[in-house]
């Protein structure tokens, strides 16, 4: 089945598009941060005891690659790794796969869900494991020099002209 891309970065623009005859990839790398606001002593207590830094509106964090599939990291830890979703929104619901990325861009599979995640937050460094499923690119053009992505700005102007 053919596969085609479909970046994320701007995800208040498209959440999913479904295709007939080729599989949809989501990609792309986005930040997740919440309100500071929600800050609260449990996530302080998951910073200072598990090295867990989930990301807060106050404190900006950017990355210098670009993944296939998609990863909206979530936190972070004090060795410049970042923890994130794969493939979907970070959510306590979500059932995607969470990941850990190192500071030298390897990737490890550090749980099967956000939930297992904080289950296992105790000794989640300890629980990683090689996790192949992510290719990284320096930017969004690199990755589309080798594979095909839809433009979503050309879906949105066909469905408005049918309107």
């Amino acid at each position: 089945m053919k596969k085609i891309y479909l970046d994320m970065t701007d995800h208040s623009r498209c959440i999913s598009v479904f295709a007939k005859d080729a599989q949809v990839i989501p990609a792309g790398t986005t930040v997740y941060s919440m309100p500071v606001t929600d800050k609260n002593a449990e996530y302080q207590r998951l910073a200072d005891e598990y090295d867990i830094h989930f990301i807060f509106e106050d404190a900006a964090v950017h990355t210098s690659f670009y993944t296939i599939p998609w990863v909206d990291i979530m936190a972070t830890d004090s060795e410049g790794g970042y923890i994130g979703t794969v493939g979907e929104i970070s959510s306590l619901e979500s059932d995607a796969p969470i990941c850990y990325i190192d500071k030298n861009r390897n990737s490890f599979l550090a749980a099967e869900n956000f939930s297992g995640f904080l289950e296992s937050a105790s000794c989640w460094k300890r629980k990683l494991k090689p996790y192949n499923e992510i290719v990284f690119f320096s930017s969004k053009e690199e990755a589309q020099r080798h594979h095909e992505f839809l433009d979503i700005d050309d879906l949105l102007t066909e469905q408005n002209d049918e309107d």
